[in-house]
């Protein structure tokens, strides 16, 4: 695989072997200039340590296996060459928060690779002009559940940004307790926000709005170009990317938590994680933030909370696009693409090859099910998996899973008759539902087990759980556990905005 294209010079900090590893460092947003985005300097993580490593993802862009120090201290934040934040705004918890932008985010640069830019970002490299009240610190904890988070999503096949990398440092930093201070390396090919085009929007700033629908258009969304409207059919193509992400989320029990505005890729892609979380036992209303205490972004509210930040995108596009109708019809699409796409996405959890009309019902027949005995989510389905069509006699692992065994009897005599509608074969239906029903996914309790581990200094547990969430539809012998309901004492366990 060919690394990435060579631009400017040898990073600093770098060993002589790896010259072709650079950053293009007035790349990508970094071209708009001001008032889009500043330059301003890291503050380096003291005395960094490794914690992860990404080497897959490290080969995957051209990048060595195996990091040396150089590597170690470009990504604490040492020896950055005209790092840059941007400035967005942005709805927070449904309310307009103002100002924002990133508080804690230096972008280094980009890394191309076969022509696909992607930026490589540092969280937590200290403080910057958009930090408000804030540090500018990551901690461990968080550092260690976004790392693990993006590239669980990723490994199941959801849009996200990635992690490279997490490093570091025994510098205190202070949040509900003392903690210490981490930077995780993110990936993606953009981190622009929905909050990017609402903050010159608020502002008046109609030119920079421009100017910036113009790059995300020419780099990500050419087809809009052409558009009689170019920012209506962004905001269309961006609707749209948004009800897939949305869908994706729903059928795999995916809470987010803070989808404010600001949190909101422009790209369609998972961003930003922290209160999220996979739900345990299934629970439509379920709230895994427990700073949101009104519920507003529950599992059963984020299709809804997806389409009102699109509508909140098509506010700030208005004076491009100039027409409230117009701005409608490019919203339009969103509820149609996320029925097709969630369709389509429990059919294919249900083993069903061939679409008909009452689906529907017996997929949200079965989510009442579950809903109400708030069974294990990920467990069910995958044991699911194993249903025989003509053995009703063999369900009682499935059936001891629910309160309502008669209920459960009464829906597998109408999944029965569907699977025999379309001729159903037992071994093709199960492999093809065990491609899409993973066995694992990041329940909060392991990822609890890896940061109480990296807290002593051992890393084993992250290195695993990250090569385990990388295949989550593999087996994993030795590792079954982790696919089993979490203990007792993970109901402890509780998530909010600073995590």
């Amino acid at each position: 695989m060919p690394g990435p294209a060579l631009r400017r010079g040898r990073m600093q900090g770098m060993n002589a072997p790896h010259e072709t590893e650079v950053l293009e460092t007035g790349a990508g947003m970094a071209g708009l200039g001001a008032p889009h985005v500043v330059v301003v300097p890291t503050d380096p993580l003291p005395d960094p340590y490794w914690v992860a490593w990404n080497a897959a993802l490290a080969q995957a862009l051209g990048l060595p296996a195996q990091p040396d120090q150089g590597w170690l201290r470009r990504l604490s934040g040492h020896g950055a060459e005209s790092p840059w934040c941007s400035a967005y705004a942005g709805h927070q918890f449904g309310v307009w928060a103002g100002p924002l932008g990133d508080g804690r985010a230096h972008t280094l640069g980009l890394l191309t690779l076969a022509g696909q830019p992607q930026e490589i970002q540092l969280k937590g490299a200290g403080r910057t002009p958009f930090s408000r009240m804030g540090d500018g610190r990551a901690v461990l904890r968080s550092s260690i559940r976004e790392y693990l988070a993006s590239e669980a999503l990723a490994g199941l096949g959801i849009p996200t940004t990635r992690a490279l990398a997490v490093t570091g440092s025994a510098l205190p930093v202070q949040r509900e307790t003392l903690e210490t201070a981490a930077i995780v390396t993110r990936v993606a090919p953009s981190f622009i926000r929905f909050g990017h085009f609402e903050h010159f929007a608020h502002h008046g700033h109609h030119d920079a709005l421009q100017r910036l629908t113009d790059h995300v258009i020419a780099r990500f969304y050419p087809e809009c170009a052409q558009a009689p409207v170019p920012a209506q059919a962004l905001l269309a193509a961006v609707a749209q990317r948004t009800a897939h992400l949305m869908a994706r989320w729903q059928a795999v029990g995916f809470c987010h938590g803070v989808m404010n505005t600001d949190n909101m890729s422009i790209l369609g892609l998972t961003l930003d994680y922290g209160p999220f979380g996979f739900m345990d036992g299934f629970d439509f209303h379920h709230v895994c933030n427990h700073s949101d205490s009104h519920g507003r972004y529950a599992y059963d509210q984020q299709p809804r909370i997806g389409w009102w930040n699109c509508a909140a995108l098509g506010s700030a596009l208005m004076p491009l696009i100039g027409d409230e109708d117009a701005v409608r019809e490019a919203l339009d699409g969103y509820a149609p693409a996320f029925q097709a796409a969630l369709a389509d996405a429990f059919r294919a959890k249900l083993g069903l090859a061939v679409p008909m009309e009452d689906d529907y019902r017996l997929a949200s027949g079965l989510l009442t099910l579950l809903h109400e005995s708030h069974a294990d989510y990920t467990g069910f389905f995958r044991a699911l998996c194993g249903l025989r069509r003509d053995a009703p006699e063999s369900d009682g692992p499935l059936r001891d899973r629910l309160l309502e065994r008669d209920a459960f009897d009464r829906w597998a005599r109408d999944y029965r008759a569907r699977l025999a509608a379309e001729h159903s074969r037992d071994e093709e239906r199960a492999q093809a539902m065990r491609r899409v029903n993973p066995k694992y996914v990041l329940r909060n309790y392991l990822a609890e087990l890896a940061i109480r581990d990296a807290r002593d200094g051992r890393f084993d547990t992250l290195e695993m759980l990250a090569r385990v969430l990388a295949a989550p539809f593999d087996e994993h012998p030795g590792q079954e556990a982790w696919a089993g309901e979490p203990p007792d004492w993970a109901g402890t366990l509780s998530v909010s905005c600073s995590s």
